[in-house]
């Protein structure tokens, strides 16, 4: 029986703020996307994981922000179009 005399590898620690911004990125989109912005920050400052996680969110929640200011603009623009022609 032979044991290894290497120590073992201490795996870096996850960002949390990673984790939040992507669950803020499906709730709260624009605040999940600053939060991925600062989370990327800390992982490049720190050299914990989770960058995959806070890119994700970053991209995501610039999507969604758009997205919802696309579906904003058309519901204005219809609205406003059928009260105007009485129907």
């Amino acid at each position: 029986m032979t044991t290894s005399n290497t120590p073992a590898v201490a795996q870096a620690r996850f960002n949390i703020l990673s984790i939040v911004a992507i669950i803020g990125a499906f709730v709260v989109p624009l605040v999940g996307a600053i939060i991925g912005f600062v989370a990327l920050g800390q992982i490049k400052r720190t050299g914990e994981r989770g960058h995959g996680l806070a890119l994700a969110a970053v991209v995501l929640g610039l999507v969604f922000t758009v997205l919802y200011i696309v579906i904003a603009v058309l519901t204005a623009v219809v609205s406003a179009s059928v009260s105007v022609s009485g129907y």
